[in-house]
This record gives structure tokens, sequence and C-alpha cells, in this order.
């Protein structure tokens, strides 16, 4: 099995972690707070990284470059615009919809790769993406009458283009902090993708921080108020983005985020075992397709 396969799993899990506590962060602070929770709280753990990895792991630092800082601004500015609009989405009554359009990201990814880079990926690849994002979408409107007018007009839907940008600046996002790994050139994918989170991370909580100083400094209180579940959505975010980065570096962006779908099997384990909550038929097609698209990726792709 190649590397980036079980790296990004696990992150997959992680993320699962992370996006159920920004959620929770997300009744008792506004969508800022929860956004910059992410950022601002994971930062310690992301130079942690860096350094274990180089005073205890004996990895050389690399040396940083205009390229790297190009496109480290460019998928941290998408990575908060593509969040923010993903917890925005939680104020509707029908976020799922938006949801799940937000999860044409792996697509996405694919079309800016070929546009900026020329990366192309294979007839499986490209079959595994379409499988498991439909199998996503499925999972995402289980719950409302399914009709092709239905999933036509919502489309067109505030919640539904809300989720499609979302998903644009995550695929925007995913190519630029792999082109910014890559960009260094060594020692190793694991100091390239530490050192690429640390940075991101760190121009991040800056921009986060100096935005609520300006506009919400009401914010503050409510972050540091609930500081403990921040805390431990940081350290999720932060070992995600980790996991991320380095699967990023090993594999094309769009190939690891559509591995990255199986994130929808554990919510719905989470949901299933933990919670005793019912799935219905649609939503088991739906973990089915997700699964399809996996196996054709790994097998295939």
């Amino acid at each position: 099995m190649e590397l980036w396969i079980p790296i990004t799993i696990a992150a997959a899990f992680l993320q699962n972690l992370r996006s159920a506590g920004q959620k929770h962060l997300k009744s008792v602070m506004g969508t800022t707070g929860a956004t910059f929770v992410r950022f601002g709280f994971g930062l310690p753990f992301a130079l942690a990284f860096v350094a274990g990895l180089h005073w205890l792991a004996g990895f050389d630092l690399p040396a940083l470059n205009a390229t790297f800082a190009a496109w480290v601004v460019v998928g941290a500015i998408g990575q908060i615009t593509a969040t923010f609009l993903l917890i925005h989405l939680f104020s509707f009554r029908n976020f799922a919809v938006g949801t799940a359009y937000s999860r044409t990201e792996p697509a996405q990814a694919a079309l800016f790769a070929l546009i900026f880079f020329g990366e192309r990926v294979t007839a499986g690849t490209l079959a595994a993406i379409a499988i498991s994002v439909f199998g996503v979408m499925l999972i995402s409107v289980a719950h409302m009458q399914i009709t092709w007018r239905n999933l036509v007009t919502s489309v067109m839907a505030r919640n539904a283009l809300i989720g499609l940008a979302s998903g644009t600046a995550f695929g925007i996002s995913a190519v630029a902090y792999r082109a910014a790994s890559l960009s260094l050139g060594g020692p190793n994918f694991m100091m390239q993708a530490a050192v690429t989170l640390a940075v991101v991370i760190t121009f991040q909580t800056a921009i986060m921080a100096a935005w609520m100083l300006w506009k919400d400094r009401a914010e503050i209180g409510r972050i540091r108020r609930a500081w403990k579940p921040s805390l431990f959505t940081g350290l999720m975010g932060a070992t995600a983005s980790f996991g991320w980065f380095m699967a990023m570096t090993l594999q094309q962006a769009a190939v690891v985020k559509a591995l990255a779908q199986v994130e929808m099997l554990f919510t719905f384990a989470a949901s299933v075992f933990f919670f005793k909550e019912a799935i219905n038929r649609i939503e088991i097609a739906g973990c089915a397709l997700i699964v399809a698209g996996i196996v054709v990726l790994v097998l295939v792709g």
C-alpha cells in the first residue's frame, strides 16, 4: 500500500473530530470565531511538529523561497474563505445540500491542477472522483424528496451556490498547498509538509486575529471563554492538516481529496454506533458509492 493512503485515511478521521468540534463551537461563538479556532489554536501544534522533526528526528529546515510564499498566500486565503463559507452553511436550516456541493472539491482540484500545472489524472481516477462525489451528494439529500426537478433547482439555491463556492476555494487551496510544499524541494515530505503547515497557519492566524480586532472584538472574549474545546479543535485540525500536507506532497491533491471522502463513512459510523441514529436506504446507497469510489481509486486510479 502506498504511504499516502493510510496518511489520508488518518487525516480524514481527525478532520471528522475537528469538524465536530467546530460545529459545537458554532453554538457558542460566531462564524468568525469558529473559523479562527481552527488556525489560532492549531498554531502551537504546527510549530511543535516542525520542532520535533528538526530537533528530535534531525531533519534540516528547508530554505523558503518566493514561489513558496506566493502559493502559501493563495492556499491560506483560499482555505480561510472555504472554511468561513462552510461554517456559514450551518446557519441554514437545509445546510446539508450546500455541504454536499462543497464536497465537489476533488473534482474542482483536478481541474485547477490541470489548468495551473498541467497535471493529468487517469480515467480511473476521474471515475473514482465522480462515483465518490455522487455518493456524498446522495447522502446529503437523503432526507429530501428526490426528484429530477428538485435536484436541478437545488443547484441554483443560495446554500448550494455557497457550497459550490466553498468547494472551489478548498480545491484551490489544496492545489496551492501541494505546489508550496513541492517548491521547498526537501529534505523529505514530512518536513516539507510540516514547514508548509507552520507558515500557512501562522499567516492565517495573523489575518484572522487582525480581522477580529478590527471588526469583532467581542468574538475574542467568546473564544477565550471556550478555550478548552477550542484547544481540542485546534489539535485535531493541525494534526489533520499535517496529514493532508504530507499526503499531497506525495500524491496529486485531487486524488488525495477523493480518498478523503472516507470521512463521511466515519461520520455515519459515529451516528449509528455512538448516537444510535437510524440511516435510510439512500444514505446506505451513498455510503456504498463512496466505498466503491475509494476501491476504484486505490485499485485502478
